[in-house]
Formats: C-alpha cells, sequence, structure tokens
C-alpha cells in the first residue's frame, strides 16, 4: 500500500472489491433470468398447446417486459432514499409464483398473468441487486457490473437448453420442477440482504468513490437521451433473436424444436461469455470506446445474417452475442457515473427501459411476421445496429482507471 493510502482514515480508504458478495448476487441473477428465460424457451409448446399466432407470442413478452419495465425506475427511485435490503428475496417470491402459475395455465389469460408475476419479480430484483453490485465493488464499477451481468446471461442461456433437455419430452406442466430453483434462489438472497443491511452507510451512498458528474444538467440529460436510443437499438434487435430465433430456425432451415433451441443456446451462452468484457475494459480504457466497439460491432454480422446459410447463421449469430453483450454493462456505468448518488433510479431507469424495449419489440415484431414473415423480421432488424453511430455523442464522463 502506498504511503498516501496508508495515511488515510480507515472511512476514507478504498473498499476492498467483495468477490464473496458478487459471487453470491451474480447467482441469484442466473436463478431470476433462468427462470424467466424459461418463459421464451417454451414458446414453441405454448404456441402448439394454445394454437397462439406471433401476435400472442408477442404479447407474452409484453406483458413481462412492460411488468418489469414500468415498475423498475419507481423501485429504484423509492430504495435510492429508503434502502430495502429484503426486497431481493421478495422479488424471487413472485417469480416462484408465477413459475407455478405458468406450469399448470389452462389458458392463454393464465400465461399472461404468470408472464406478469415473473416481471414483476424482476422489477424488485434487478434495481437493488445492482446497487449491492456497485456497493460490492470496491470502486471497481465495470467489473462488479460484469460480474452481475454474466450471471444474468448464463442463467438466460441455460433456459434453452433445460426446455430443450426437460421441458420439451415432458411438456409444460415440467416448469413447475425449476421453480424449486427459485427457493434456491431465495435462500441465497436473504444472506446477501443480511449484508446489504449490515453495510448502512455504503448503502446511502450508493458506491464507494462516489465522484460527482461535472457535465451540465443539459449534457447529462443529453448523454442519457443518446444511451437510451443504444439500448433501443440494442434490446429490439435482441428481442428478435431471443423471441424469434427459434421459429426463423425451424421456418428457413427446417430444424427440429430441440435442436433450434440448442442453437438460441448457442447465440445465449456467447453472450453470457461476452457481458465480461465490457466492464472490465471499460474501467481501463473508458466506457465509450467499449460502446462504440460492441454496438457499431455487430453491424456487419447483422446486415450478413439472412443472406446466408445454417453454418454461417450460426456463426453469425455466435458473434453477435459475444460483441453485442458486452454494451449494457458500459452503459450502465456509464449512466452512473453521470448521475452520481442516484444508483437505483438510474439501474431502475435503464433495466427497465431495457426490457421496456425488448417487450414492444417483440409484440412489434410478432404482428410484423404475422403479416409478413420471419425472414423479413431479420431483414428490417438488420439495420438496427447502425444506431451505434449516436456514441460519437456523448461526453466523456471522466478518465478511465489506470492499471
Amino acid at each position: 500500500m502506498s504511503s498516501t493510502a496508508a495515511s488515510l482514515p480507515r472511512a476514507a480508504r478504498p473498499a476492498r472489491t467483495s468477490f464473496r458478495v458478487l459471487g453470491m448476487i451474480s447467482t441469484a441473477h442466473m436463478i431470476n433470468d433462468m427462470m424467466q428465460s424459461l418463459i421464451v424457451a417454451i414458446y414453441p409448446i405454448l404456441k402448439g398447446e394454445f394454437a397462439l399466432s406471433f401476435t400472442q407470442i408477442g404479447l407474452i413478452s409484453l406483458t413481462y417486459q412492460l411488468t418489469a419495465s414500468l415498475l423498475q425506475p419507481l423501485v429504484g427511485l423509492y430504495t435510492d432514499s429508503k434502502p430495502v435490503p429484503y426486497s431481493l428475496p421478495v422479488g424471487m417470491t413472485f417469480t416462484f409464483g408465477g413459475l407455478v402459475l405458468l406450469a399448470y395455465s389452462p389458458d392463454f389469460a393464465m400465461v399472461l398473468v404468470a408472464a406478469a408475476l415473473v416481471g414483476t419479480g424482476s422489477s424488485i430484483f434487478h434495481p437493488e441487486s445492482s446497487r449491492v453490485a456497485r456497493m460490492a465493488s470496491g470502486g471497481r464499477h465495470g467489473l462488479a457490473q460484469s460480474l452481475f451481468q454474466v450471471g444474468g446471461n448464463t442463467g438466460s442461456a441455460l433456459g434453452p437448453l433445460v426446455a430443450a433437455a426437460v421441458i420439451v419430452p415432458h411438456g409444460k406442466s415440467s416448469v413447475a420442477w425449476f421453480a424449486m430453483v427459485a427457493l434456491v434462489g431465495i435462500v441465497l438472497l436473504l444472506q446477501v440482504s443480511k449484508w446489504h443491511g449490515a453495510n448502512p452507510v455504503i448503502a446511502a451512498r450508493g458506491a464507494p468513490n462516489a465522484q460527482a458528474s461535472t457535465l451540465s444538467r443539459r449534457h447529462v440529460a443529453g448523454a442519457v437521451a443518446v444511451l437510451l436510443v443504444l439500448i433501443f437499438s440494442k434490446y429490439f434487435y435482441i428481442a428478435s433473436i431471443s423471441s424469434f430465433y427459434t421459429f426463423y430456425l425451424i421456418e428457413k432451415f427446417g430444424l427440429s424444436v430441440q435442436s433450434a433451441q440448442m442453437h438460441l443456446f448457442l447465440f445465449l451462452a456467447a453472450s453470457a461469455a461476452g457481458t465480461l468484457i465490457g466492464g472490465p475494459v471499460g474501467d481501463r480504457i473508458g466506457r465509450k470506446p467499449v460502446i462504440w466497439g460492441s454496438i457499431l460491432g455487430v453491424a456487419p454480422f447483422a446486415l450478413a445474417l439472412p443472406h446466408v446459410g445454417l453454418g454461417l447463421t450460426t456463426l453469425f449469430t455466435i458473434l453477435i452475442g459475444l460483441i453485442l453483450s458486452s454494451a449494457f454493462s458500459a452503459i450502465l456505468v456509464y449512466a452512473q457515473e453521470l448521475i452520481p448518488g442516484k444508483v437505483g433510479a438510474v439501474s431502475g431507469l435503464f433495466f427497465g427501459f431495457a426490457f421496456g424495449m425488448g417487450g414492444l419489440g417483440a409484440a412489434a415484431l410478432g404482428i410484423l411476421a404475422d403479416r409478413t414473415s420471419i425472414d423479413f423480421v431479420y431483414t428490417v432488424c438488420a439495420y438496427l445496429p447502425l444506431l451505434g453511430v449516436v456514441t460519437a455523442l456523448l461526453p466523456s464522463t471522466r478518465k478511465p482507471a489506470s492499471a
């Protein structure tokens, strides 16, 4: 330790990164997102059982995503002023109830109610868990958000794999088996909440080593608007893959449901791997270059995707997942640096907007698919990553951390 650091009072010294807490919150994120991804993964089953149109498939995503998106900013804003550590296991309890209802839903209406319950659980979980990740970061905010996000992306990747291995052979009711995993998440989040509650000073500050923004309110508002455009681009495009990629593969290449879900798993697994890149790299070189590369970098592959065979389709979607997934951690930490001290509100706004765009994207693209074709959907969506050019309008928030 340097002499300068050694001379600091205990309260002023940089906190150490708590990898134990980050590991627990990342695991809980994996469980949460695996549970919610089961809904998307069993779309082919729901479509067959209830004779759903693509528009109705999109409505399921819209119900889940809007429930999550509308509540998250409110939850985050409230917990900024009054942290509620034990809200985390409460959120997972909503997810548990939604999965049980989904397993035994007798009709399309009950599927929508189940999706709304899972969305409510997600709206409670994400803002406060993102706060915990920042609390435990020890100042390494990008790394902490990447570790937190990789749990969620891993869980999302496991959903189609679980569906292909278990739910497709055994039917929709087998979703109830995985509701038991949510109970494990509740127990885990009780431990995280206990740690959260034992650190009231850090919780009140939102994060150690918070730095005041040097930008005017007008510049902050403009930067937030640019970030939201980037979130729109990313999550509208993600919706085209997460909600309709299996149907695209089945219709265009004649794959079975299980084989198509394995291809979806490859995309989501690549997304999980890519999540680890954005945060740590952003800590070193700055958030803006990471955002540039992650959004605009997928454009060549997205534009080529509708015009290639199965082999290149698989390769390109893996590359898209790997590159595009690094964006969100960088965007979220960039926004937290723009508006310091409002970790919950910022996290809720960006998670909520991301879910909302995903839901609206799924609904809009479902209508478009019914009126045209799945292939046409991918042709149109291929241009969305080009919106990454608006990254040029982002100001620099601070210098990247040194090694």
